[in-house]
């Protein structure tokens, strides 16, 4: 079984991020690039960086045509132990956005922090981001810069209207700096999992290697899913829908007993 082991999550905690040594056989990444690819190919008007909620099945009311398989990936048990080991227990999966960036144009990641974009307060999350291909320093791999999680402070963002863009707030200038940044290297199947108040972005990809992140989203239970927020609200470079978002269950129990598990699930 999978688990972080003390050294991990001692690292999770002082710098904001950690890749376990836990990884996803071979077959299972096979798998999961036979599910990408059928996913890119329902979706072919919607950026692969932007394939949001990828792991709701069908029309997933934000714009993707979802697949089961990213549902399972996500609900992995292996995973969420991981995920147990630094936020809880109890283990609310309330988001899956896939980025796939191609060869060639795949698009910049701005420095930025989640937690501007998402309305879950006391605010707290882990995600962990799951490489099926390659990610490297050649390709855009994901960038962090360790420590800045600490404060729990969410520092101002600006808006860049820009369509080369995944997302479109970027970090504004004088908040970090980003000769600390580092770059995380991940072979296909290894993952790295990071705080909610962490920075972090990825360059573009002008390589000729594509390069694409399952980035999966956790909270806990002891956080409310507060769909009456609307951070961001239309301005965040993809069409999302909180007020419809789907939340599973997937360890534990509902420790603050206000999450709605109802709300976006299919009867």
């Amino acid at each position: 079984m999978a688990h972080l082991t003390p050294q991990e999550i001692a690292r999770y905690q002082a710098d904001g991020w950690v890749v376990p040594s836990f990884r996803l056989p071979e077959a299972r990444v096979s798998a999961m690039r036979e599910a990408l690819d059928d996913l890119v190919r329902r979706n072919p008007g919607v950026r692969p960086e932007k394939l949001v909620s990828a792991h709701v099945e069908g029309d997933n009311g934000e714009g993707v045509n979802g697949s089961a398989g990213f549902l399972a990936l996500a609900r992995d048990p292996g995973i969420v132990e991981l995920v147990s080991g630094v936020i809880g227990e109890d283990v609310i999966l309330w988001g899956c956005h896939v980025f796939c960036k191609p060869a060639g144009d795949g698009y910049e990641t701005p420095w930025h922090q989640d937690g501007h974009y998402w309305p879950i307060r006391p605010l707290a999350n882990c995600t962990v981001w799951v490489a099926l291909e390659d990610s490297d320093t050649g390709n855009g791999c994901l960038r962090v810069i360790p420590g800045s999680h600490r404060a729990k402070q969410l520092h101002e963002h600006l808006h860049e209207d820009r369509a080369d863009l995944t997302l479109q707030q970027r970090m504004a200038p004088g908040n970090f700096d980003e000769d600390e940044a580092v770059d995380i290297d991940l072979a296909a199947g290894q993952m790295s999992l990071h705080d909610v108040y962490m920075i972090h972005g990825a360059r573009a990809n002008t390589s000729q290697r594509r390069r694409t992140g399952v980035a999966l989203r956790y909270m806990p239970s002891t956080s409310v899913f507060d769909r009456s927020l609307k951070p961001v609200d239309g301005k965040t470079g993809v069409p999302v829908n909180f007020a419809k978002r789907p939340l599973w269950l997937v360890r534990g129990v509902d420790r603050s007993g206000q999450n709605d598990f109802t709300v976006g699930h299919r009867a």
